[in-house]
């Protein structure tokens, strides 16, 4: 069964940096693609960006140029790398495994919180 596992959220202020992980356990990611997606209050569960099993990235407007993602084989985990970040950005972020470009897969890790104050 695999299982994800985020961590790396936290309290930023405006303007900060945060570095998210996703570590896969009972699979590996070569063959699927990874992805973030994030959850803000009263709102939608988003994409946010992709890494897919060729190591091609995609990201949603919103964080272009900001955030990157990447991943480790060795390790079996990805990572987001968010950096000047905005009070928009706060929200639950979910790590994500076997989705098709901006559509998630089936397989879910438990989430992290990411709280940017201003």
């Amino acid at each position: 069964q695999v299982q994800l596992v985020e961590s790396g959220g936290g309290l930023v202020q405006a303007g900060g940096s945060l570095r998210l992980s996703c570590k896969v356990s009972g699979r590996t990611f070569s063959d699927a693609a990874m992805g973030w997606f994030r959850q803000a209050p009263g709102k939608e569960r988003e994409f946010v960006a992709g890494i897919s099993w060729s190591s091609a990235t995609y990201y949603a407007d919103s964080v272009k140029g900001r955030f990157t993602i990447s991943r480790d084989v060795a390790k079996i985990t990805i990572y987001l790398q968010m950096n000047s970040l905005q009070p928009e950005d706060t929200a639950v972020y979910y790590c994500n495994r076997g989705g098709r470009g901006t559509e998630p897969g089936d397989c879910w890790g438990q989430g992290t919180q990411v709280t940017v104050s201003s």
